[in-house]
């Protein structure tokens, strides 16, 4: 493997880092994925809120549209056009954005309105401040995807069989799944019942029970994306950024080709690698923080 192969290895490695982060944050502003079930519940039960609740799928379906839209128009602006590739990509994650913002402003209206039985409001300024911060860390995502597939199927030797689109989409599925199921870990259980024992799980009687204070008023996705981007955020992005360069590094130094099995045995390796550590990390953690001895009971919110 050559020195370019190498910082292109490199430079996918970090775009998918940022791309992690910021769909995890993304998705942590809009409410969506696990803890959405806990926000659209939250008002059926008694506790209305401010927090947005745009969901209309799980993350990866979601992020495999934003970023397969950005990679198709990026693709033809390329190919019919010839537009600068950075240009281009720039371009298609704006559309990209702008569809974010569509579905996330009418899943907003749509569930909220629906639940005014229920004493839920339409909070405009909700709708105000947070549709732009979605729409931004969405573009993010979609630009750093994009610009992966970008390198995979035209620079990085040899060249992805499939086309960009497809990569985008395979990715964007890929982020989505990592982000629902590292980060939400600091969303759906640390942020929305933090009153709860560390690692009890969420009992079937605490369902829509959760805080709606923040540190200064009343709690809304600004603040748990504040509170997300110290953690849920980097590790979604460690996760995703490890994924990508670690499938690279093994298919460009193992011909695909000609030495399939290396590289199948190399990635085997890498994922039983990654299991056993996790588990270890786990455990070791579930007995540092576990329940305290002396804990009297929850919190109220």
């Amino acid at each position: 493997m050559d020195a370019l192969s190498m910082g292109l290895v490199a430079a996918m490695g970090a775009l998918a880092t940022v791309a992690g982060a910021s769909e995890d944050i993304e998705s942590d502003v809009g409410s969506q994925s696990n803890p959405n079930s806990q926000v659209q519940l939250a008002a059926q039960v008694g506790n209305p809120h401010r927090i947005y609740n745009k969901a209309i799928s799980g993350e990866p379906p979601a992020n495999a549209l934003w970023a397969t839209t950005a990679a198709v128009v990026a693709y033809t602006l390329i190919t019919k056009f010839a537009m600068p590739a950075l240009f281009a990509i720039a371009v298609g994650a704006s559309v990209a954005a702008l569809f974010n913002g569509v579905f996330s402003t009418s899943a907003y209206f749509g569930r909220n309105a629906s639940q005014r039985r229920f004493n839920q409001w339409i909070y405009l300024d909700i709708v105000r401040y947070t549709t732009p911060s979605i729409m931004a860390h969405a573009w993010i995502t979609a630009f750093c995807i994009t610009c992966i597939a970008y390198i995979q199927t035209q620079i990085l030797m040899p060249h992805h069989p499939f086309p960009m689109p497809v990569i985008a989409m395979i990715w964007g599925i890929a982020v989505g799944a990592i982000g629902s199921s590292v980060g939400d870990i600091h969303y759906g259980g640390e942020r929305e019942f933090q009153w709860r024992i560390f690692g009890q799980g969420l009992n079937t009687m605490l369902s829509g029970q959760i805080v709606r204070k923040a540190e200064a008023g009343l709690r809304n996705s600004i603040d748990n994306a504040w509170f997300c981007a110290k953690l849920g955020g980097p590790f979604t992005g460690l996760a995703f950024g490890l994924v990508v360069f670690l499938d690279s590094w093994r298919t460009t130094v193992f011909d695909p080709v000609t030495q399939s099995g290396l590289a199948i045995g190399m990635g085997l390796f890498f994922v039983i690698l990654m299991n056993i550590y996790n588990y270890y990390v786990e455990t070791s953690m579930r007995r540092k923080y576990g329940p305290y001895p002396g804990y009297k009971g929850d919190i109220p919110a």
